[in-house]
C-alpha cells in the first residue's frame, strides 16, 4: 500500500500546434471525466487554458458560447451529471475567498475545470488531473498532463 502512494505520477505530453489541437485535447478529456472530477489548468496568460476548457465544455454540452471566467471567477454550464464549473482563480488573493465561491461543494458533485489552481493552496484535492500548457518557442504549445489519484490509468 505504501509503495503505491509513493509512486510518481505518469506524466505525458501533447503537442498543441494550434487552437484546434488545444480544443481537441479538451474534447478528449471531456470523454474521460465525470461528476466529482477536477482538472487543473495552469500556464502563462494566453497559453490556452480557456481554449482547452472551451473544447471540453463544447464536447460535453454542444456548441455553447464559452467565455473566460476571469472577471466572474465562475461560469457554470450544464446540469446534473454534466454540470461543469469553469473557474478562474487568477484574481483570488487569499484562500478564505474560495469558501464564498462554493467551490469545495462543486468539486464533490460537478466536473470542475480550474484555471490558476495554485491559488487553492493546501485545498487542492489529491484526486485531480493537472494540465500545464507552455509555449513551445515555435508558435505552438506543449501540454503536460499529470494524473493524480483517480486519474491514474485513465489517460
Amino acid at each position: 500500500m505504501h509503495g503505491a502512494m509513493n509512486t510518481p505520477p505518469q506524466t505525458s505530453t501533447r503537442s498543441l500546434p494550434d487552437e484546434a489541437a488545444t480544443a481537441a485535447l479538451g474534447a478528449e478529456l471531456a470523454a474521460l471525466a465525470g461528476p466529482g472530477d477536477l482538472i487543473c489548468l495552469s500556464g502563462d496568460l494566453g497559453a490556452g487554458k480557456t481554449a482547452l476548457a472551451r473544447g471540453f465544455i463544447r464536447a460535453r454540452l454542444g456548441d455553447l458560447e464559452v467565455t473566460s471566467p476571469t472577471f466572474t471567477l465562475v461560469q457554470v454550464y450544464g446540469s446534473g451529471d454534466d454540470e461543469i464549473w469553469h473557474v478562474d482563480l487568477y484574481r483570488i488573493e487569499e484562500t478564505a475567498e474560495l469558501r464564498e465561491l462554493g467551490l469545495e461543494e462543486a468539486m464533490e458533485d460537478c466536473i470542475c475545470l480550474i484555471e490558476w489552481p495554485d491559488r487553492l493552496g493546501d485545498r487542492l484535492p489529491a484526486d485531480r488531473l493537472e494540465v500545464a500548457i507552455a509555449f513551445d518557442g515555435e508558435g505552438g504549445r506543449i501540454a503536460t498532463l499529470v494524473p493524480h489519484g483517480v486519474w491514474k490509468g485513465r489517460l
